[in-house]
């Protein structure tokens, strides 16, 4: 580990006292204030992990005999629509995914162009809101290849996930800067602790941005969009938690 202040370290030394908070998360967090408290302060969240932290530090990797015995199904567990349930029966052979946005090459991959990537597997601790922590291993393409891939414009700002679930009839979608979007550690990962992702864990791929914590690693993911702004897109928060009961758009841990 580097000598620089983690983002970790600001989350559980800081004035929040968010070990504290998070050890009984589940019951805080449906307090009205404990939400306020646990998610506010995005700006200062941000801008001090982005000034104190190097845009390249890792997130902490561990030995494959650190992974946890069971790593829960956090989230949907099958979006169960027929369009999914289609691509499930058909093992993924017609599923693509959709990099559009602003984009100077739109990309159209399938399913067997992306097992075909170069891809980058990590053992690591997926940190969850509702209070606990598993270390899983991750394989799959980096999603700084794919963007690069596609040229992301200048104009971009922020890289938006829409997924396969629904939550109140719309599809869930999550939202990242660049800077975590072109992170080494940040993949597309079609394989979990040395076999094909789970539809529980989010087949055929879901995004994995270690440090962040869990609910930004969206699941189920179908299309990815560089944008200018997160406004339009659901209420403009940057993510379906964001938008349905204010969880922090930044999460970093």
């Amino acid at each position: 580990m580097s000598g620089i202040i983690t983002r970790r370290a600001l989350l559980t030394t800081g004035a929040l006292g968010a070990g504290a908070l998070l050890s009984g998360c589940e019951k805080f967090v449906a307090n009205p204030l404990g939400r306020e408290l646990v998610f506010s302060g995005e700006t200062l969240n941000y801008r001090l992990a982005r000034a104190l932290t190097h845009r390249d530090a890792l997130a902490k990797e561990y030995r494959p005999d650190q992974m946890s015995p069971i790593f829960r199904v956090n989230g949907t567990r099958n979006p169960n629509t027929p369009t999914y349930n289609a691509m499930v029966a058909e093992k993924f052979a017609n599923w693509r995914l959709k990099v559009g946005g602003l984009v100077n090459r739109p990309l159209d991959i399938s399913y067997q162009q992306l097992l075909a990537m170069p891809a980058r597997t990590q053992i690591t601790r997926h940190d969850c809101v509702e209070g606990w922590s598993a270390i899983g291993k991750w394989h799959g393409p980096m999603l700084g290849t794919i963007l690069k891939a596609a040229d992301v414009r200048s104009t971009a700002r922020y890289i938006v996930f829409t997924c396969a679930d629904l939550y109140s009839g719309h599809n869930y979608y999550e939202s990242i800067d660049l800077v975590d979007a072109f992170h080494p550690q940040t993949i597309l990962a079609w394989a979990m602790n040395d076999a094909m992702l789970s539809v529980g864990h989010g087949a055929p791929i879901r995004l994995r941005v270690e440090r962040q914590l869990g609910y930004k690693n969206a699941k189920y993911v179908m299309q990815i969009d560089a944008v200018a702004s997160l406004a339009g897109i659901g209420k403009g928060k940057g993510g379906y938690w964001e938008d349905a009961i204010d969880y922090d758009w930044y999460a970093g841990i």
